[in-house]
């Protein structure tokens, strides 16, 4: 049984401002700790369900926010950015949690809501439905054959994956109440609950479905300002402007869709800054 955990950190519980999440930030070292606390109940709830191969993906930001010498034994890491694959080595994999994640863009009283870049993206569109975050990793996953299991952050997350995947397992570890305020659970109430809820996840794995999107499939992002769009190079199939701020990308997958509008990569720190 491989287990495969995709960990953001704007949904770890404790995070709520800006301040907790890029390196150099007040408070980013306290975050980072309890980003590998969080990553660590999970991974533990996996083995617990009999996962006998765990990987651990750093998808927020630069890729390197784990500290590395406090990261569960027995799993595997893969850290650091600028690899041409979003996932690597998902393909054969059992199940996928989504940790730490966020509600999509424009999401009420949600902590930290955006969907990849908040300087770059205010709304993704996948086949005209209003994509965040989960979707597209969903979707990715999907293209592979492998369920999302599992999705933790605040209450707006939670829901949103509820409402996208159905009946999988999600652990609210805090109920927002604003972009930068939250009423948390206690940590150790929060790890509690991520190790119960990976373990289920895990034993559930072969009874749950796939998310996927039907093709052709169609990306459409509204950028933050004209500038962004002026920068890119219209081909009238793949890729086609919208309006002065919208453009739509085309493929006939969601891999080569989500390849085109450039959401399948990782992004560098300055590119992804959540503000």
């Amino acid at each position: 049984m491989k287990a495969y955990i995709a960990v953001d950190m704007e949904g770890i519980s404790g995070v709520i401002i800006s301040e907790q999440l890029l390196h150099g930030r007040l408070f980013y070292q306290e975050a980072r700790r309890q980003l590998v606390n969080d990553t660590n109940a999970v991974i533990a709830g996996a083995l617990e369900a009999g996962a006998d191969d765990v990987l651990v993906i750093d998808a927020h930001a630069s890729g390197f926010n784990f500290i590395y010498e406090e990261l569960h034994p027995a799993a595997d890491y893969i850290m650091g950015g600028a690899h041409q694959v979003r996932f690597p080595f998902l393909e054969d994999s059992d199940v996928m949690m989504l940790v730490g994640y966020h509600a999509m863009s424009g999401t009420a009283n949600a902590v930290r809501d955006h969907t990849m870049s908040s300087a770059n993206y205010q709304d993704v569109l996948i086949n005209g439905l209003p994509a965040g975050e989960i979707m597209i990793d969903a979707a990715l996953a999907g293209s592979h054959g492998v369920p999302v299991g599992l999705v933790t952050g605040d209450d707006k997350a939670c829901g949103e994956a509820r409402q996208l995947l159905g009946n999988i397992e999600t652990a609210e570890v805090k109920q927002a109440i604003g972009r930068h305020a939250a009423r948390m659970l206690s940590p150790a109430r929060a790890r509690e609950l991520l190790q119960e809820r990976a373990r289920r996840a895990v034993e559930r794995a072969g009874s749950l479905t796939p998310y996927m999107v039907s093709p052709p499939v169609t990306v459409r992002i509204c950028y933050n300002s004209t500038d962004l769009v002026d920068r890119i190079y219209f081909d009238g199939n793949t890729c086609r402007k919208i309006d002065s701020r919208t453009v739509e990308y085309r493929g006939d997958d969601v891999l080569s869709a989500l390849s085109a509008a450039k959401l399948v990569q990782p992004y560098s720190t300055a590119e992804r800054s959540d503000t």
